[in-house]
């Protein structure tokens, strides 16, 4: 990674797609809180606070733009850490929703994982990347050349750390599905259209995190003077788009059916 000259941004922040993705965020978390209390799936809790995360992060953005081009660090720190760190709170919530799965199904001998090291083990990762990304990007917000260098591989390290723990994520939940699909018990004849979508859901998910944060490698391998540094609509594009996906896919498949199905409760489980 070469010696860069430092600068908050490359371009003009635009404040017309901060202010888009503003209310996209506001909008879809306000939903999520709403189905939260409403089903009381309290394992959703940390993608929530990762979509209030992400607009606190776009409200940063919009600060930066109408500063433009005499940026404080303030708005400048706000956008790079928050949005930096919030799909790891995403992925809190799918590795939790991995083993609700094993579990509504009564199918651990089909996972790699023991069901109850399934969710420390990635939550654990998680919180090791969250950390690693977390301490990366408040070096980098300190402002010079040097800081954002030290921070910039920090960062590298823990995205890459991420994608790692996302992969073998991703091996553990299709070997434990193509096994579970084998078998022909009656828990999972009950359950199998549900926890197929939910499968899926996860599926979707992990790959628009596991994009976004190759992408986050790339742009942090080429420096602050990079060229995707000096195009916001990457950001947009391989980031912003992405998140609202991945929170989107959990509105359409939210997971109440199989906190119901594990709380015994008197909710039925719908196949669609």
């Amino acid at each position: 990674m070469a010696e860069i000259n430092f600068a908050y941004y490359r371009y003009n922040p635009s404040l017309a797609a901060a202010i888009i993705f503003i209310v996209l965020f506001v909008l879809i978390s306000s939903l999520h809180i709403f189905r939260l209390f409403q089903t009381r799936t309290w394992f959703f809790v940390p993608l929530i606070i990762g979509g209030f995360f992400e607009w606190v992060g776009y409200v940063g953005r919009a600060l930066s733009a109408t500063q433009s081009p005499h940026w404080t660090l303030g708005p400048y720190i706000i956008q790079a850490l928050l949005l930096l760190v919030a799909p790891a709170l995403f992925a809190a919530s799918i590795y939790m929703q991995l083993g609700r799965i094993v579990l509504a199904t009564k199918g651990e001998k089909y996972s790699l994982i023991r069901r109850t090291w399934l969710t420390k083990v990635f939550v654990m990762g998680d919180v090791l990347a969250f950390s690693v990304q977390a301490a990366g990007g408040g070096i980098m917000a300190g402002g010079t050349v040097a800081s954002y260098n030290n921070g910039q591989k920090i960062v590298v390290v823990g995205l890459i750390l991420q994608i790692v723990f996302f992969g073998f994520f991703t091996v553990v939940a299709f070997v434990f599905n193509s096994r579970l699909r084998s078998a022909s018990t009656k828990t999972v004849m009950d359950t199998g259209t549900t926890y197929q979508k939910h499968l899926n859901a996860l599926y979707i998910s992990s790959l628009l995190i596991m994009v976004r944060s190759i992408f986050r490698v790339v742009e942090y391998i080429q420096g602050n003077d990079g060229y995707i540094m000096q195009n916001e609509w990457f950001l947009y594009v391989f980031d912003a788009v992405l998140m609202v996906g991945v929170m989107v896919v959990f509105l359409v498949v939210y997971p109440a059916e199989l906190s119901a199905k594990l709380r015994g409760s008197a909710m039925q489980i719908c196949s669609v």
